[in-house]
């Protein structure tokens, strides 16, 4: 009889465990990692300032390499002799065009790639916080997913989070 007990009292403890831990994984979720980045007012605020400054470099660069030409031009006419004389002038304004479009796009790039880690920052902030207040265990980027059921996406909840809270500040 200790025996029967001892092993309903065992099985029971077994099937408890394995239950709470399938209940404990049974609550998750996906969300749109890419569409939500771009949803996001921060995002696009930001892609504004980008292009304002991408085009600000355009313009500047166009000035640059028109002045380089124009000296370009008037070197082409120039003699023998006379190029010889400005060859170093000339391959120095060649070369600080260069480094000057060099720079300038590694600083863009750069600053780029340092806002969009802070917005992800704040998209993982919001997506773990919400996770956590709904009892979620696991929550995917619907990229690493081969099926899902659209039950499970909290992408429009994660955004409007997202956006609510940009626009109260």
């Amino acid at each position: 009889m200790r025996r029967c007990l001892a092993g309903v009292v065992s099985l029971l403890m077994v099937l408890g465990l394995t239950g709470a831990s399938v209940y404990a994984a049974d609550k998750f979720a996906y969300v749109d990692l890419s569409r939500i980045f771009t949803e996001y007012s921060k995002t696009q605020d930001y892609e504004k300032v980008l292009k304002t400054k991408q085009d600000a470099y355009e313009a500047d660069r166009k000035s640059k390499v028109n002045e380089f030409t124009q000296y370009q031009d008037k070197y082409k006419l120039l003699s023998a002799k006379e190029q010889e004389t400005k060859r170093t002038e000339y391959e120095n304004k060649a070369n600080a065009l260069r480094e000057y479009d060099y720079q300038k796009q590694t600083d863009l790039r750069k600053e780029s790639d340092e806002k969009m880690k802070e917005i992800l920052k704040d998209i993982e902030g919001v997506i773990k916080k919400y996770s956590e207040q709904e009892g979620y265990a696991l929550v995917f980027n619907d990229r690493v997913l081969v099926y899902q059921d659209k039950g499970l996406d909290i992408t429009d909840k994660i955004s409007d989070i997202l956006n609510k809270g940009t626009k109260k500040r």
